[in-house]
C-alpha cells in the first residue's frame, strides 16, 4: 500500500505485555530523572551557600568603600530669551 504524501500510516497495536513493560520502564526513567534534579539541586544550594560565605567574608575582612564627597550639582543656567517687540513698537 503507497501512501500519499503527508498521510500518516497508523501505528501498530501493542499487545498488553509492551504496554505494561513500557509503563514500568517509563516510572523508572521518571524516577530516575527526579532522583537527578534533586542531587543538581542539593549541588546548587551547597554551591551557593560556599560562594555566599565566602563574599561575606571577603566584604567583613575588606574596609568599607567609601564614595568621595561630591559638590552639589547646580543647574546649568539657560541663556534668557529675548523678547523681539511687535512692529511698530518703539
Amino acid at each position: 500500500m503507497n501512501k500519499a504524501p503527508g498521510e500518516v500510516q497508523p501505528a501498530e497495536p501493542m499487545t498488553k505485555v509492551e504496554r505494561e513493560a513500557r509503563k514500568a520502564f517509563r516510572q523508572v526513567e521518571a524516577k530516575q530523572a527526579m532522583t537527578d534534579h534533586e542531587v543538581a539541586q542539593r549541588a546548587f544550594a551547597k554551591n551557593h551557600a560556599r560562594l555566599k560565605g565566602e563574599r561575606l567574608a571577603r566584604e567583613a575582612a575588606a574596609p568599607p568603600v567609601t564614595r568621595p564627597a561630591s559638590r552639589p550639582r547646580v543647574a546649568a543656567k539657560k541663556p534668557k530669551k529675548t523678547q523681539i517687540p511687535p512692529p511698530g513698537f518703539t
